[in-house]
C-alpha cells in the first residue's frame, strides 16, 4: 500500500517523548512507530508527545491510579481534545497501553474517533515480573497503576495491536479481551550506517559471543544465571554490552571468559564482530529487540523460549532454542565458529522479510486502513461474559 493511498486520513500519534538517538527496545519501537506513521500520512499526522513525569508524592500517586501516569494529566487531555477537534482527527494511535486514560477520554468525548492502541507488552504482566524480582511498596504501586491504565486501554480501544500471540493471550487472561491484530516488532536498518572499517583494538581479537541488553530485572537475572551455569562449560568468551551493566563488573566478569563492556555509542560493530548472540531470558512480555537486531546483522541467536517469543515461526532458522544449561552448553560447543557460510545472508533475509521497516510499514498500513483482517474468532479464546 502506497503512502498516497492513505493521505486523506488525519491521524494523531500519542506517545512519550521521542528521542533522536533512542536507547533501548521500547524507545526504538516508539521512534519506528512515529516514522512509519509519518511516511504513511505525511502532513495528516499530528504528533502529541507526553513527557514522562516521575511520581514524587501521595497526591501524584493517587492520580496515577486514575491513569495520570507517564505525562497523562488533565492539561494534556484537554490539549489533545482541542487538537482532535480543530484538526478533524479520524484516528488516535496510542503508543503504549500505559496511556489507557487517554484512550478512555478520547473515546468517551469523541466517540466517532477511532482509537488504536499499540501494546509494547502486556504491561501488567511485565511489571508483575519486576515486582516479584524486587518486592516493595513502590514496585507494587507501579504494577497497580499500569494495570488500571492498561485495563482502560483494552476496554476503550477499537483496535488493539499486540506484538505476538502470547501477548494477545496475556491480555485475554488479564482483561477478558485479546488483541485485534498481531504485528511483529521491527527495527530500522542499522547495517547501512555501520562503519566500513572496524577498529580491532576496540573489540576482542579472539572469537566472542555477545549478550546485548540494558539492566532490568529479566536481563540481569538471565545473564547472571548464564555466567554461573553455562560460562564455566563453554570455550568462547562472552561480552556483555548494555547500559547499566558497568555497575555489575565485579559480579559478572570472569578473567578470560566474561567481559562487561556496558554502554556503547553503537551496537553495530559489536554485532558484526561477534560469532553469535546469546539470549538467556526467562521472564518478560513483548518481543525481544536483541533477536531482531541479531538477524539484522546476520548473527545466530542461542536463547530461551522466552527470548524467541513472537519469533516462533523462524526460531529454527534464526538459531537454537535452549531450555536448560546443558542445552546451552551443547548448542554453543557444537557451533563451528571458524567456518564461514552463507548463513549470514540467510539470517539477514529473514530480517528483510519479517522485521524490517518496510515490512512493518506495510503491516501497520493494512491495520489502520482496515485491510488486514482482525484475528479470527476461532483463533481467539472466548471473551469472558463478565467483561
Amino acid at each position: 500500500m502506497s503512502a498516497a493511498a492513505v493521505t486523506r486520513k488525519a491521524v494523531m500519534l500519542v506517545t512519550n517523548t521521542l528521542h533522536d538517538k533512542p536507547d533501548g527496545g521500547r524507545e526504538l519501537l516508539c521512534k519506528l512507530n512515529h516514522d512509519t506513521l509519518q511516511s504513511l500520512y505525511g502532513e495528516g499526522l499530528s504528533l502529541f508527545e507526553l513527557p514522562r513525569v516521575p511520581v514524587r508524592n501521595v497526591h501524584q500517586m493517587a492520580n496515577a491510579f486514575r491513569g495520570h501516569i507517564d505525562g497523562v494529566d488533565q492539561a494534556s487531555l484537554s490539549a489533545a481534545l482541542k487538537v482532535i477537534n480543530s484538526s478533524g482527527i479520524d484516528t488516535v494511535f496510542m503508543d503504549g497501553s500505559n496511556l489507557g486514560e487517554f484512550a478512555r477520554t478520547v473515546k468517551t468525548r469523541c466517540p466517532r474517533v477511532e482509537v488504536v492502541t499499540f501494546f509494547h507488552n502486556a504491561e501488567a504482566r511485565f511489571f508483575l515480573g519486576a515486582f516479584k524480582q524486587r518486592m516493595s511498596a513502590k514496585s507494587l504501586s507501579v504494577l497497580l497503576a499500569n494495570y488500571l491504565a492498561e485495563r482502560k486501554a483494552v476496554r476503550f480501544s477499537d483496535k488493539r495491536i499486540a506484538l505476538s500471540q502470547r501477548d494477545s493471550l496475556q491480555l485475554q487472561s488479564l482483561y477478558g479481551r485479546s488483541a485485534t491484530h498481531i504485528v511483529a516488532m521491527a527495527l530500522r536498518d542499522q547495517v547501512q550506517v555501520a562503519p566500513a572499517a572496524r577498529c580491532l583494538s576496540t573489540y576482542p581479537v579472539e572469537p566472542y559471543a555477545l549478550f546485548v541488553g540494558g539492566v532490568f530485572y529479566a536481563n540481569q537475572a538471565g545473564i547472571t544465571w548464564f555466567v554461573e551455569q553455562v560460562v564455566p562449560r563453554i570455550d568462547i568468551k562472552v561480552c556483555i554490552v548494555g547500559r547499566g551493566f558497568e555497575g555489575l563488573r565485579e559480579t559478572l566478569e570472569r578473567k578470560g571468559k566474561v567481559e562487561v563492556i556496558g554502554a556503547v555509542d553503537s551496537l553495530a560493530d559489536w554485532y558484526l564482530n561477534a560469532k553469535f548472540v546469546v539470549a538467556p531470558i526467562f521472564d518478560g512480555s513483548g518481543m525481544k529487540t536483541k533477536v531482531a537486531e541479531a538477524l539484522m546483522f546476520g548473527r545466530q541467536v542461542i536463547g530461551t523460549p522466552e527470548a524467541f517469543s513472537g519469533y516462533e515461526k523462524i526460531s529454527g532458522l534464526a538459531g537454537v532454542v535452549c531450555c536448560s544449561a546443558d542445552e546451552f552448553v551443547a548448542a554453543i560447543n557444537g557451533l563451528d565458529v571458524s567456518v564461514e557460510t552463507g548463513l549470514e545472508r540467510e539470517l539477514r533475509a529473514i530480517y528483510d522479510a519479517e522485521y524490517s521497516q518496510d515490512a512493518y510499514r506495510r503491516k501497520i498500513a493494512l491495520v489502520l486502513e482496515g485491510s488486514l483482517a482482525r484475528i479470527a474468532e476461532s483463533e481467539r479464546p472466548p471473551v469472558c461474559s463478565s467483561q
